[in-house]
Order: structure tokens, then sequence, then C-alpha cells
């Protein structure tokens, strides 16, 4: 129980750490502050993205591959790859705008939803 508590505020940690480095009041400024980090080294970029990492660990260490835990797993691999998408799309002067509208308003709740969401994904799929 110690250790799936430990777990769950690790996991709780490295969420607000995604969330506020990326902290912004748009959307645009959300992938403008990702591609500041890609354009100066897309191995950083990885590094500053750790619950992606820290989830493939635990369903190594524990051997859980069920539905939730790689709904985890899909669901970062798929953000990731979609900011990297845009990210390219931005290196090479393309218009993003029929991606994503790039207007939206990051409010406190869309920006720490995940801080919700996937933490209780992620002990449900311990448990």
């Amino acid at each position: 129980m110690i250790i799936l508590l430990t777990l769950l505020l690790i996991f709780i940690a490295l969420e607000l750490f995604e969330s506020n480095w990326q902290k912004s009041d748009t959307f645009y400024g959300v992938i403008k502050n990702n591609y500041l980090i890609y354009e100066k080294n897309i191995f950083f970029f990885f590094f500053l993205n750790p619950t992606f990492f820290f989830s493939v660990y635990v369903a190594m260490k524990f051997n859980n591959f069920g539905f939730l835990m790689s709904c985890i797993i899909v669901l970062k691999f798929l953000d990731i790859s979609f900011r990297l998408l845009l990210m390219k799309k931005i290196q090479n002067n393309e218009d993003i705008n029929y991606l994503v509208p790039l207007d939206i308003k990051y409010t406190f709740s869309i920006r720490y939803f995940n801080v919700i969401l996937y933490p209780s994904t992620f002990i449900l799929s311990l448990v």
C-alpha cells in the first residue's frame, strides 16, 4: 500500500511539473513553450515529459499492461507525438491552424485536468 501511495505521489508531482513548464494562457502559448525547448534540444524536450517514461517503467516493473495502464501509455505517446508534429510544422513555417485552433484559452481547470485524470487512472490500473 505504501508503494502504491508513493508511486501515486510521484506521478502527481511529475504531472504538476509537466503542467507548470508548459504553462500559458492560450494553446498557442503552450505549443510555443514546447517549441522553444524542442528547438534547443529534442532530448531535453523528452526529458521534460517524464510521466510517459514513468508510466512505461511502472508498467514493466509490475508487469501491468492492462487496459487502463495501456491507455495512459498510449495517450501520453499520442500527446508527445502530436506536439512533435505541430512543432515540426512550425519549424517548416507551415500553418497549423487547420489542425488546432490556436486561440483556445487555457484556464486553470484545463491546465491541471491531467493532474486529476492521469493519476486517478494510474491508481485504478494498479489496484
